[in-house]
């Protein structure tokens, strides 16, 4: 993955002085134009709405005092800030209607308050508005006028009114400038406009912003852009306080008309307040009522009280019952009983039973002794009977004596509840006159208090609006912002010429490295070549190449090593030099087949020129034959080959070859020849075919290859 980024970035790399050297020419180019651009500026006031709620803090005289005034969205404040009524308030105290140009070779610069003269003008033709009056001032108190659509030149002095075709020109002096500006220069070309109403709304409105600062905050902002600072600032502030005179004004006409309506709505709602108190008083002695909430509530609680006595005595009275019947069922064997006194459990009761089963226990006893009809045993039995109708009757009369109680209470609680019979009619008669008392007392109490407010109003011209920030004369331009642009610029620069290169890089679709042999082919590589800068280390190259290609079974022994290019044989007449020293070196006997013509007879140990015209005539066979009558006294044949572009021969010797050795240049292979050669293979059965790639890696800069390019045009 890092090979491959590397390999990506190479044309990047190459191509940097390119980019360095676009973006320069760029951003002097944008420099020179923002040179001569009319630089706008902006100012920003802020307004502040009124709140009518709370109006200004600590000033609750004032709450709700613009109730009747049209509701103060921020949306429809906005749309009235930017309504033609209102901007042409404002523009009736600037003197925005006349601009004052002074003429340059390249551009004209509005001079506004910095302008060394004073123009005004009485228009009767529209004509005359909207255009442009030429004025050459020569001297301190003569000047030459002229129109933009006639020649006819008007000679006027200065204070002098200079008659036109449809009104009058006055040019004056601006005397308060040139004091302050002793060496103002007065002699001049200058250019005058008169704007109409129209041109001068729209050139407001085009440049006008108004805004909300948040949707939910009351706070405007007044934006302004023009080419002259002080009219930015003079705009927004004078727009912002015609505003707020104009709501002033509003506001009290409205105040006015709300005070001698309500004088009249006061005294209606006062008879109305009157007449609901005396009925309701009247129904209050007619059905003796005093306090119905109280009265009611009392009785609840009585009852509530009541209710649970009543459920306590119920408990009681049910769990007695209960005993009572288990007793009367169970009297005749009354000692087996095993009563529940939860409901009766007094002491006396208590003691009783107590008794009662210490005699059981005694009698238990004696009839261990004596018999059942024995006197003592009668005796307990007596006593027994006696403690068991006492402990009946007492339940009995308890029971009886619950009951009463029972019954007096449910008296109590009906009686109690019949206190309420009527009494929703008589309370919602009573809510419904207390509630037209409230409302007419509510309308009554409102009234009078925005009467006053209203009042105060009308005595009072403030406004709860308010400019939180004034426009402030903007000391550097909004437009053209110079650093952005240029910084902009610099960037498309950048970015154009980096696609430029790459779009270059990729239509030129060189074989820049192995990978892209490798994508594009099956055809396997003999080996590389580097670009060597040193001459001394050349040899040193290719005698590891050609021990490389022994391994690979590339070089054997009295075989055929045929050496092609594409395009020129000169891209490979270089590596079938070096290789044939290298052999040499390793003491063979080299036949050199020179079929290009571009090595001399000294590079080999033998000779063959096959370069000629006439060697077309030879068939395949001839041409081997020839080889190998001068190959039974050299050890190894190479054979300098033809570039394939140059015909059909360089393919006799590629077939007639062991081995074939296509050379590809880095810097000038086509990759699209890449595919050719293998097409080729396939189409003439080219066996044992070899890439060799040279100068891998070699990625030269752009100051390179242009030197490289100047030298060879002059050689």
């Amino acid at each position: 993955m890092n090979n491959e980024n590397v390999r990506f970035l190479k044309p990047l790399l190459r191509g940097l002085p390119i980019i360095v050297l676009a973006m320069i020419i760029s951003v002097l180019a944008i420099k020179k134009y923002l040179n001569y651009v009319t630089p706008m500026y902006e100012s920003t006031a802020k307004l502040k709405l009124a709140d009518t709620q709370e109006g200004v803090p600590s000033a609750n005289l004032f709450k709700d005092f613009d109730v009747f005034a049209s509701a103060n969205k921020i949306s429809t404040e906005i749309e009235v800030l930017k309504s033609s009524s209102l901007i042409e308030k404002t523009l009736k105290k600037l003197s925005f209607s006349t601009e004052i140009y002074r003429k340059g070779k390249m551009q004209s610069v509005e001079l506004f308050n910095d302008s060394p003269i004073k123009a005004e003008a009485t228009i009767a033709d529209k004509k005359n508005f909207d255009k442009k009056f030429s004025l050459n001032i020569l001297s301190s108190a003569n000047y030459i006028l002229t129109t933009s659509d006639s020649p006819k030149e008007l000679k006027g002095v200065f204070g002098i009114p200079t008659n036109i075709e449809g009104g009058k020109i006055l040019i004056t002096k601006n005397e308060e400038y040139l004091l302050s500006k002793p060496n103002a220069k007065i002699i001049d070309h200058y250019e005058l406009v008169f704007l109409s109403r129209e041109k001068l709304l729209e050139k407001v409105n085009k440049n006008l912003d108004i805004v909300a600062v948040d949707k939910d905050v009351p706070v405007i902002r007044i934006n302004f852009k023009s080419n002259v600072p002080a009219k930015a600032s003079l705009l927004v502030n004078t727009l912002a306080e015609t505003y707020i005179e104009d709501y002033i004004e509003n506001k009290y006409r409205a105040a006015n008309t709300t005070v001698d309506f309500l004088k009249g709505e006061i005294g209606q709602a006062n008879n109305k307040l009157s007449e609901t108190e005396n009925r309701i008083e009247n129904y209050r002695n007619k059905e003796n009522i005093i306090n119905i909430p109280q009265e009611t509530e009392t009785d609840l609680r009585k009852i509530a009280q009541l209710k649970i006595q009543q459920s306590n005595l119920k408990m009681n009275l049910d769990a007695i019952k209960n005993l009572n019947s288990y007793i009367t069922e169970g009297k005749d064997n009354y000692l087996d009983l095993a009563t529940n006194f939860e409901a009766f459990n007094d002491l006396l009761s208590t003691e009783i039973v107590k008794n009662m089963k210490q005699l059981q226990a005694e009698k238990k006893e004696l009839l261990l002794t004596y018999t059942p009809e024995h006197e003592k045993v009668k005796i307990i039995d007596t006593k027994i009977k006696d403690l068991t109708d006492y402990q009946t009757e007492s339940i009995k009369n308890t029971q009886k004596n619950l009951q009463i109680k029972y019954n007096d209470i449910e008296r109590d609680i009906q009686t109690a509840e019949s206190a309420f019979i009527g009494l929703p009619e008589k309370e919602k008669l009573l809510n419904i006159m207390n509630r037209e008392f409230n409302l007419y007392e509510k309308n009554y109490n409102f009234l009078n208090e925005k009467r006053i407010d209203a009042e105060i109003a009308k005595a009072a011209k403030i406004s709860f609006h308010k400019i939180i920030s004034r426009g402030e004369l903007p000391q550097e331009p909004v437009s053209p912002m110079r650093s952005i642009i240029i910084i902009v610029t610099a960037i498309m620069s950048m970015v154009a010429s980096i696609f430029l290169i790459y779009a270059v890089h990729f239509a030129k679709a060189k074989v820049n490295d192995i990978s892209i042999i490798e994508k594009n082919s099956s055809i396997p590589i003999a080996f590389t070549t580097p670009f060597i800068k040193k001459k001394e280390k050349i040899m040193h190259h290719f005698l590891e190449n050609v021990l490389e290609m022994e391994l690979k079974e590339i070089i054997k022994d009295k075989k055929q090593i045929c050496i092609t290019s594409y395009d020129k044989a000169q891209q490979h007449a270089f590596h079938a030099k070096n290789i044939i020293r290298a052999l040499q070196l390793q003491s063979r006997k080299v036949l050199l087949v020179d079929a290009a013509g571009v090595l001399s007879n000294s590079e080999g140990d033998h000779y063959i020129n096959l370069s000629a015209e006439e060697n077309l005539r030879l068939t395949a066979r001839e041409v081997r034959d020839l080889i190998d009558e001068k190959m039974k006294e050299c050890d190894i044949c190479v054979i300098n080959n033809q570039a394939i572009k140059q015909g059909k021969l360089p393919l006799l010797f590629m077939n007639i070859s062991d081995q074939n050795l296509f050379i590809l240049d880095s810097r000038k292979t086509a990759v699209k020849n890449i595919i050719n050669i293998e097409l080729l293979k396939d189409e003439y059965k080219l066996s044992n075919l070899w890439f060799v790639l040279n100068k891998e890696g070699y990625n030269p800069s752009l100051i390179t290859t242009i030197k490289g390019i100047i030298n060879k045009y002059k050689s």
